[in-house]
């Protein structure tokens, strides 16, 4: 947990003086220190597989029974039932990997909430990692210049300040962020996250 914790620190700030330097839009001269994107694809492509890793083992782990509930004791009024905390976290993916891609988001996201029709365990399953395998697609096209980006509505980035790698950083920041809420979740029902595990 504190090695992808520190995986994810450590990628955000590598990437962060390049977004800086595109959001404020500095020119790096030629030979200057520049985006090396074959090496942002790399560490995004391992930063992705381990949250893939960590997220869908912690959603498995969670009994399929259990994947109506949430927690109603203390300040939880109205938070998101488990199933539904990683149907958002899988449109999410769907919808920023989409704007990552130049491509309108899928109609069956909804407004973050996911398809109506995904209810099964196994189906959340199967719609959260594809939305990681649409999400590498997007990290796939880091650094092509013909594929397009496109702004998101569920993004604070907007205009000339949204890059292909800042929108894939953003899908990833906010998967470990629903993560930390797994982890609650499952520890609430008795369950160790798989990644705490010994």
């Amino acid at each position: 947990m504190r090695r992808m914790r520190s995986i994810l620190i450590f990628v955000l700030w590598l990437s962060s003086g390049n977004i800086l330097a595109q959001v404020g839009g500095q020119r790096v001269e030629a030979n200057a220190a520049s985006l090396d994107a074959q090496a942002e694809k790399h560490a995004l492509q391992i930063l992705s597989k381990l949250t893939e890793r960590v997220i869908v083992s912690a959603a498995d782990a969670m009994p399929a029974d259990k994947y109506g509930f949430a927690p109603t004791d203390g300040e939880f009024k109205g938070v998101h039932t488990f199933s539904q905390m990683v149907k958002h976290l899988s449109a999410t993916n769907y919808i920023l990997a989409a704007a990552a891609l130049g491509e309108e988001p899928p109609a069956d996201a909804g407004d973050e909430l996911g398809p109506e029709a995904v209810r099964t365990k196994a189906e959340i399953l199967n719609y959260l990692t594809g939305s990681f395998a649409r999400l590498d697609k997007a990290i796939e096209a880091v650094g092509q210049k013909n594929v397009p980006v496109k702004s998101s509505p569920i993004s604070p980035l907007k205009g000339a300040e949204v890059t292909r790698l800042a929108l894939v950083v953003e899908s990833l920041a906010h998967a470990f962020d629903h993560y930390g809420q797994m982890v609650e979740y499952l520890r609430m029902n008795g369950v160790v996250p798989p990644a705490s595990r010994p």
